[in-house]
């Protein structure tokens, strides 16, 4: 079961997966076990026709979540290795159910409203994930992590976001908030058809600006997460890579994800756990 966990992380979630080697071998499968929870969750929007049955998958992991604590966790290789990770974190039931719910966006094509419902929901998953993982890693001692988390979590979701325009365009969605479209006079369509370029291309770069922006208030926040917890935030770790490499892309980031080449981001994931910096 922890190779199936382990497996699923290192295929869909590369960066994490190189982060999480930098971590104890004992809690590696725990960190592996909560980041495939995070993938089954992330992946049901592209695994299901309507969002009817989407909303039936992520009951079910409620309800998983319920017998999980409720010691009765079901046969899925996944849902036992996260009972595993969640008794050794001591991982709270809510940050875990906030997930599923935050997700339920996902199964639907309405436009994000603003910048503050992105970060919100930024907050309820990347945010979550990395401050799970710090339990995981430091217990108790990680509870002072919670802001840095959630700063570092936004950084990487806007930039994971950047990179996933092709898919969500392919979709009919749009993640790009409303408000910041609305203030260069263009809107979730024009994101969607390509139109007024020179309109998206400013949005993308405030967007590229503000991943920055929280990236460096993570890092005024660093001094209060224990040095144990630094795995679980290594994976952003990457955010300036992809961004460098997006300014170079230009509008190519809406048809084309942006890639960076594995041995940069190992070199910066190792180069940050060394120097215990992001």
């Amino acid at each position: 079961m922890n190779d199936h966990c382990l497996d699923l992380v290192r295929d869909a979630d590369k960066d994490r997966y190189l982060a999480s080697l930098f971590a104890p071998s004992n809690l590696q499968p725990h960190l592996h076990a909560l980041y495939a929870f995070n993938i089954e969750i992330a992946r049901i929007r592209d695994a299901v026709t309507e969002p009817q049955l989407g909303e039936i998958r992520q009951q079910w992991w409620i309800d998983t979540l319920d017998a999980i604590y409720g010691r009765e966790a079901p046969p899925h290789p996944v849902a036992q290795a996260l009972a595993r990770a969640i008794e050794k974190g001591d991982l709270p039931k809510h940050a875990l159910r906030g997930i599923v719910l935050a997700r339920q966006f996902d199964l639907y094509c309405d436009p994000m409203p603003s910048l503050h419902d992105l970060e919100g929901y930024l907050g309820e998953t990347e945010s979550a994930i990395m401050q799970l993982a710090s339990l995981i890693l430091a217990g108790n001692d990680a509870l002072g992590s919670a802001e840095a988390s959630g700063l570092t979590g936004v950084a990487l979701g806007l930039t994971r976001m950047l990179r996933q325009l092709p898919l969500h365009r392919s979709r009919g969605q749009c993640y790009i908030p409303k408000d910041m479209l609305a203030a260069r006079e263009i809107g979730p369509q024009n994101v969607l058809d390509g139109t007024k370029e020179a309109s998206l291309a400013v949005v993308l770069a405030e967007i590229r600006q503000h991943a920055v922006k929280r990236l460096e208030d993570a890092r005024g926040k660093l001094w209060l997460v224990p040095r144990p917890a630094l795995p679980a935030l290594l994976p952003a770790a990457t955010v300036p890579l992809y961004l460098e490499r997006m300014k170079k892309m230009g509008l190519r980031i809406l048809n084309e994800e942006t890639q960076v080449l594995q041995v940069r981001r190992q070199w910066r994931i190792f180069t940050s756990a060394w120097s215990e910096s992001l």
